[in-house]
């Protein structure tokens, strides 16, 4: 079995129109969101074996609150230039190259890219709100697998989820 979680990263602020795409830092209501998720994940005892993140600091921000919540360690966190504003077939290719390990996986990343790729996976999610979490289980021995297989398991959860 592998488990596939995508993340969108937090709400990001707007306020200095001097800061580049790549450097906007989390917002307030962005750093509330991503500390509910991580309770959250860490209340179902989440931990992915690895973690990748896009270089963007408001994903960057995202995936290390995940990552504290869910005790995972920094030497398990990766960060992949490839991520950053990256089509669905792209993100599916990073995870593709996986091989046979790790079994979890979780990888923090953008729109319109991930909600393409949670689509592909699950027609009936039609949207990954800021700081929501998609987990697909897939019953498949490789992550080369998972292009075209069916998730035999899905879950969503977003921050306005009671």
């Amino acid at each position: 079995m592998k488990t596939l979680y995508l993340v969108r990263h937090a709400k990001s602020s707007w306020g200095d129109p001097a800061l580049s795409d790549r450097d906007r830092p989390l917002n307030e209501r962005g750093l509330r969101d991503v500390t509910t998720m991580g309770k959250r994940l860490a209340q179902r005892e989440v931990k992915p074996d690895v973690l990748f993140c896009s270089p963007a600091a408001r994903a960057l921000t995202t995936a290390e609150h995940l990552a504290k919540a869910m005790g995972v360690k920094h030497k398990d966190m990766v960060i992949i230039e490839r991520l950053y504003a990256a089509p669905a077939k792209e993100l599916l290719s990073v995870i593709q190259e996986l091989g046979d390990k790790p079994n979890r996986v979780m990888l923090v990343a953008h729109n319109p890219g991930l909600t393409e790729l949670v689509r592909h996976f699950a027609s009936e999610i039609y949207d990954m709100p800021t700081c929501a979490i998609a987990e697909f289980t897939f019953a498949a021995p490789s992550w080369v697998d998972i292009g075209n297989a069916e998730p035999a398991n899905v879950v969503l959860d977003h921050p306005k989820n009671a």
